[in-house]
């Protein structure tokens, strides 16, 4: 990758010195509407539904940790999986988990939270007409769940599963008994009755969403008394016109913000920036089944190898990406548990690359697109490498849902991406969503890889399942299924005065900001 000069992306310097001498006015009014208990934020990626069972965005999991709660969630300090609607927990064997609720949880609608609740959620959640988006990673796991008494619950696993807990954590907040009973699908156009310590009071869909802190909220919870009572979400997909609105008041908090946007605009006043790592990853997939096309180049693995030693991750991670990003080896991240492989690693060597090309009969290159709905800069820097060594590569930048449905149908020679897992440190993650055999995203054909990572999610013992994850890891590395490429750094801008913790795993916990004074 040959950069001269780093690519700026949103309105210029000069632009938004203007919005912001034009705009002290509005943004001295703004913050003194901030100081009386409200928060705006703005979304790049708009939300359809408010509804956690029927979402997978990141956007959809910082906004279900305000209005939901799971029986368990994940320690912003520690990454640890503890009780959050459950008191307590025991696993009796390795397939029975018994489960006791607390007993001061209540609904928004001021019911209590019962066994019979959780019952209806899990089951609902199992049935495959319901068509949850988690569904089919419960179902692989979880046999049925009983009823104990009031407040404790059995689940009956299928096989041993030791990240039962991050699925209840991440995937399954808890509804009301009767939820669906009238819509037979998701809570779209219902309000939504969640536990969490706040209410969702305005809905538009893929526009808005107010919430009102929940004054009933139980006081166990770590997310207890949050000190701000009103949070809105305003969907703005265009980053220049983010960073207008926080110029002139009109938002409190980007999320998500590119580095090269986060540096021009942290200079300019009344504007500050935090900065921290993701758990979240870049990675390329490649059609090594040949899916898409039986005749795809990919199906080689000199071809698959070719690519790995065209891209030049270290540049995209060091100009691009920035911050605390790391080029990546394997297919997971450094910080997640099993992300030990030992594996081939691919250097930058674009000789290499050609001669693996010549070799597998491919001296002049070939043609084929390149599939991404984000991170564009990253997927013309990715193109750019891949024609320096004859590769043609198209970039076919589509929107989310046009990309998933594609990628689902298995239609695509490679895509570009990004994997979060839910901020979940465990190297599960990422093989089980992309290497399992009956997942969309994978794109391998091969079983005996599926059946490794099946076996390191289906083993309780930690040191099986670290030496399970290496097997997968170097087995990916070997057969170049993936590009893996970088980590994410992440940046936020936000208005003075307001005080936000930085996440490890690059899920902002909104119930913990508040105003200093």
């Amino acid at each position: 990758m040959r950069i001269t000069h780093p690519r700026r992306v949103g309105i210029g310097m000069a632009s938004l010195l203007a919005v912001w001498a034009l705009s002290m006015f509005a943004h001295a009014h703004a913050h003194a509407d901030a100081r009386s208990d409200s928060l705006i934020v703005a979304l790049a990626m708009p939300l359809t539904t408010v509804d956690r069972l029927y979402s997978v965005q990141r956007e959809g999991l910082v906004l279900a940790q305000l209005t939901d709660d799971g029986l368990f969630h994940v320690d912003p300090d520690t990454l640890e999986f503890v009780p959050l609607a459950a008191a307590s927990y025991e696993w009796v064997g390795e397939t029975r988990l018994d489960v006791v609720l607390r007993d001061d949880v209540t609904f928004h609608d001021g019911s209590p939270l019962t066994a019979d609740d959780v019952v209806y959620t899990f089951d609902w959640v199992l049935d495959r007409d319901s068509g949850t988006s988690r569904g089919p990673v419960i179902r692989g796991w979880l046999d049925r769940v009983e009823k104990i008494d009031e407040h404790r619950v059995s689940f009956h696993l299928k096989v041993p599963y030791p990240m039962a807990l991050r699925d209840m954590a991440v995937s399954v907040p808890l509804r009301k008994q009767g939820t669906y009973a009238h819509t037979g699908t998701r809570a779209v156009e219902q309000q939504l009755n969640g536990i969490g310590p706040y209410r969702v009071t305005g809905f538009r869909a893929g526009r808005e969403i107010e919430l009102t802190r929940f004054e009933d909220y139980y006081q166990a919870s770590p997310k207890a008394n949050p000190a701000i009572k009103y949070m809105r979400f305003r969907v703005i997909p265009d980053q220049g016109t983010q960073q207008a609105e926080l110029l002139s008041g009109g938002i409190d908090l980007m999320l998500d913000v590119p580095p090269d946007i986060a540096d021009n605009v942290r200079h300019l006043p009344n504007v500050e920036r935090l900065e921290g790592d993701d758990i979240r990853i870049g990675y390329i997939t490649l059609d090594a089944a040949g899916y898409s096309d039986p005749n795809t180049p990919f199906k080689d693995v000199r071809v698959r190898r070719a690519l790995n030693h065209a891209i030049n991750r270290q540049a995209i991670t060091q100009y691009l990406v920035r911050g605390s990003a790391q080029a990546l080896d394997f297919a997971c991240h450094p910080l997640q548990f099993g992300c030990e492989g030992t594996g081939p690693v691919y250097a930058y060597d674009p000789d290499k690359a050609r001669a693996l090309l010549t070799e597998a009969g491919y001296p002049n290159g070939f043609s084929f697109d390149l599939w991404a709905y984000r991170d564009k800069v990253m997927g013309e820097a990715i193109v750019n490498d891949l024609r320096a060594v004859g590769i043609n590569a198209n970039l076919r930048y589509v929107k989310l849902n046009v990309f998933s449905k594609v990628r689902n149908d298995r239609d695509m020679s490679a895509f570009f991406a990004s994997y979060g897992g839910g901020g979940t440190a465990d190297a599960s993650a990422i093989t089980g969503v992309h290497f399992v055999a009956s997942t969309p995203r994978n794109y391998s054909g091969d079983e005996e890889l599926a059946a490794t990572v099946l076996a390191a999610e289906r083993t309780i013992d930690p040191e099986r399942r670290r030496e399970l994850y290496r097997q997968a890891l170097d087995r990916i590395a070997d057969q170049a299924y993936w590009v893996p490429m970088f980590s994410y750094s992440q940046n936020f801008l936000l208005a003075p005065g307001l005080d936000l913790s930085v996440p490890r795993d690059g899920v902002p916990r909104l119930w913990q900001a508040r105003w200093s004074n």
